[in-house]
């Protein structure tokens, strides 16, 4: 375990930002910087048919040490971090024995993480925190799912006295973007299920997310000098506007938890003459999905009744709830729930508020739960991940490993 803090601290201060209008992959440069940095580390800790492919996808194996037939499983994480904030020059902070008060980020900036905002903070007093210095994000999503990853197959690998069968692992980039299981091959991991380690808090096993789809509203307007408009002048921001008050002021992230959906507009851009909208919707309830997208085209067309054909709409789906793949091995749960209560930890089973990777590896024919990594207030200054945290899922890899090779007789 001496390795996990500092392998941690070197991977953040890469800077591996995706970028969703990007079109290659990986969609920016700098993720190969780690990637490349990670292949090597795995062949120093002994891992083997370790490969990188010309889309940056890294897998390796730690071979079987059982002489019977024992399925082959699988962890993933992935490299880059999100686009929602800068990942450039991160300095991480080390706040060791916490005393449960505020931290101060940046005295210069007066940022400050207080647990009277961050209530978790309140459950790590006397433990050691890696936090930000308030400029950017630190990166625990999902750095910290790879330092644990390596530091448990590093653990594995010197205490051969563990038994454990074929472990695959890979590490991908532009989740952050929801393309890192496009270019992912399946066939090539060769794993009967795998976990991604990505959740938050100790003890998060996640088998639901959200169904979601992007959508783009584009109006199109007629400018006229205003002094001569009436009836002559669209104006696009208006009917933007006429849009946006359309929509369930509800079901929004900031009023919505649990199983609830939502519509999230992200950006609006416009001038009289043409607007854009971008939302995503989300929803764990397939029906529910499928409204939320008909009533986005229930919107446009009142609106073209009122004012003319002007508004378009495009809806892409993104992926879809991991439920429908993963409960029928359920098993693969259970051994992860199993693997938790053994080390104590209570496991938190909830949906995803959110997608992973998993999701899509899922629908790809690689089942695909997700387990907490121990990070917090992911994709801004305010994130933090404390060190128990990260050890802890480190036990839960190996004791997964080991569970899994113990049930096959």
């Amino acid at each position: 375990m001496e390795k996990l803090l500092p392998r941690f601290l070197e991977y953040v201060k890469t800077d591996t930002q995706s970028d969703p209008y990007s079109k290659t992959t990986p969609s920016t440069e700098k993720q190969w910087d780690l990637a490349k940095k990670l292949v090597m580390e795995l062949h120093q800790i002994g891992m083997q048919e370790v490969s990188i492919d010309e889309n940056a996808y890294i897998m390796a194996t730690l071979p079987s040490n059982m002489d019977k037939k024992v399925p082959t499983i699988g962890f993933v994480s992935h490299f880059d971090t999100s686009p929602d904030f800068s990942g450039r020059n991160v300095k991480p902070q080390i706040i060791e024995n916490y005393d449960g008060k505020d931290i101060v980020l940046n005295k210069l900036k007066n940022i400050v993480l207080s647990p009277d905002y961050f209530e978790d903070l309140k459950t790590y007093e006397g433990q050691t925190l890696i936090t930000t210095d308030g400029t950017t994000l630190l990166g625990a999503d999902d750095k910290a799912g790879i330092a644990e990853i390596i530091t448990a197959m590093e653990y594995l690998n010197d205490h051969p006295e563990i038994k454990h069968g074929k472990i695959r692992i890979a590490f991908t980039p532009d989740e952050e973007i929801g393309r890192g299981a496009h270019k992912f091959d399946v066939e090539k991991f060769g794993a009967e299920w795998a976990y991604t380690m990505d959740g938050s808090q100790v003890g998060e096993l996640e088998y639901e997310n959200f169904n979601a789809a992007k959508a783009k509203i584009t109006i199109t307007g007629k400018s006229v000098h205003p002094g001569y408009a009436k009836n002559k002048m669209v104006n696009a921001i208006g009917i933007t506007n006429d849009f946006l008050t359309l929509l369930p002021p509800s079901e929004v992230p900031e009023h919505t938890a649990g199983r609830e959906g939502f519509f999230h507009v992200h950006k609006i851009k416009g001038e009289i003459e043409k607007a854009e909208i971008e939302l995503i919707i989300r929803d764990h309830d397939t029906v529910h999905f499928q409204a939320r997208k008909e009533l986005l085209n229930d919107i446009k067309d009142k609106l073209n009744k009122k004012y003319g054909d002007y508004v378009s709409l495009i809806i892409e789906d993104q992926y879809k709830n991991m439920r429908e793949k993963v409960e029928p091995m359920y098993h693969i749960v259970e051994i992860a729930e199993e693997a938790m209560k053994s080390l104590q930890i209570e496991p938190i089973i909830k949906p995803i508020r959110g997608g992973t990777d998993g999701s899509q590896l899922s629908f790809m024919g690689l089942p695909c739960p997700n387990i907490f990594a121990g990070g917090h207030n992911f994709h801004g200054k305010y994130e933090y991940v404390p060190l128990e945290s990260m050890e802890k899922a480190v036990k839960v890899i190996v004791r997964i490993c080991e569970l899994t090779a113990s049930q096959i007789k």
